[in-house]
């Protein structure tokens, strides 16, 4: 569980070392590391990964020293925002580069590219308020106009809400953001809308959770009608999703999706199959070839329960997925697959 107040940790094994597809080959592995160490602890979680306008692939992360990296004497600014690059479709990646480190722990980052170039990453922070205790400060991004070399100071997305996917561009050029809170013993999914490229903010809009509790981690994508699709995080149930016929203004009582999970993260393929990926169990997938109407049997991505999945299309029409691994020295993984109306291909590094 890893929403803004309430956290569970799990230890998971951890695979031996080593980076970059040649490496993956020469120890059998059918996954990479992305990152390993970003020189803030040792321990990487919540990767995001987009395509950037020149090519490259940007995957940002949570780097810290445990899954709740608060501020100490040691290390006054807590957790922080991460960066890898890669240029070669993701079969290597550079060295960690910090995109923004505040005076709390700043975590679960997410990026996009707009079309002018600028580039987003939202993320959230939570503030010291005691030993192994804390506060939320809400969603907040920052932007970068020179392709990822400097980025701006931070600016408030929702003081009381949190995220945990990327900002979505819709077809129209709005910009969404799914968001979640929790209300004392109930919580739920929202959205919140930029009309003018994430200068500014709708008030967050609030999406029915049906009388369960919807940790949410809300995520969106666009059908091919037009309609918005909203997939969200349960404890054990079913995943929860919600239609929106007026881009993103209101939202339909939330009903379920048919499969247990956390983290959803949505992408559609080049096939036009939707994949959505997240944790539980393990890290694990299903599709859907009729726009979200109906999905697939589980497909499992890897063993490790860390998750917190992204993915990019890479430029030979294949999907790259990001994924963490949890425990001491957790790691980013990536894997890469073709998504089909036949079903899920891995492919080899």
């Amino acid at each position: 569980m890893r929403t803004p107040l309430v956290l569970t940790l799990t230890a998971f094994a951890l695979a031996p070392a080593g980076h970059g597809a040649d490496a993956a080959r020469e120890a059998g592995r059918s996954f990479i590391y992305v990152c390993e160490d970003a020189g803030a602890g040792a321990y990487e979680a919540f990767p995001d990964v987009c395509r950037l306008r020149d090519g490259r692939l940007l995957c940002v992360f949570y780097a810290g020293w445990e899954h709740v990296s608060l501020p100490d004497e040691a290390r006054p600014n807590g957790g922080r925002v991460s960066g890898c690059y890669s240029s070669d479709e993701g079969r290597t990646w550079t060295s960690a580069e910090t995109i923004y480190d505040g005076p709390d722990d700043d975590r679960d980052p997410s990026v996009v590219q707009l079309p002018d170039g600028t580039i987003l990453c939202n993320f959230f922070s939570l503030r010291k308020t005691g030993d192994r205790k804390w506060e939320g400060l809400g969603s907040w991004l920052v932007a970068s106009t020179d392709n990822g070399k400097t980025w701006s100071e931070p600016r408030r997305i929702a003081e009381d809400y949190y995220c945990s996917a990327p900002i979505r561009i819709l077809s129209d050029g709005t910009l969404i953001l799914g968001l979640y809170r929790e209300t004392g013993d109930d919580a739920n999914g929202a959205v919140t809308l930029s009309k003018d490229m994430g200068a500014t903010w709708s008030a967050p809009i609030d999406i029915d959770n049906g009388g369960l509790r919807l940790d949410a981690e809300t995520d969106i994508i666009e059908l091919a009608d037009g309609r918005l699709y909203a997939a969200q995080r349960t404890r054990s149930e079913s995943m929860r999703y919600a239609i929106s016929e007026d881009r993103g203004k209101t939202w339909s009582v939330s009903k379920p999706m048919g499969f247990p999970g956390h983290c959803p993260h949505l992408h559609r393929s080049p096939e036009g199959v939707i994949v959505c990926a997240h944790r539980l169990p393990n890290t694990s997938l299903h599709y859907s070839t009729d726009e979200c109407v109906t999905w697939s049997e589980n497909v499992i991505i890897d063993e490790v329960g860390g998750a917190y999945p992204s993915m990019a299309t890479l430029k030979d029409g294949s999907i790259l997925i990001v994924y963490y691994e949890e425990g001491a020295g957790s790691s980013i993984r990536a894997r890469k697959f073709r998504a089909t109306k036949e079903g899920i291909q891995w492919l080899e590094w």
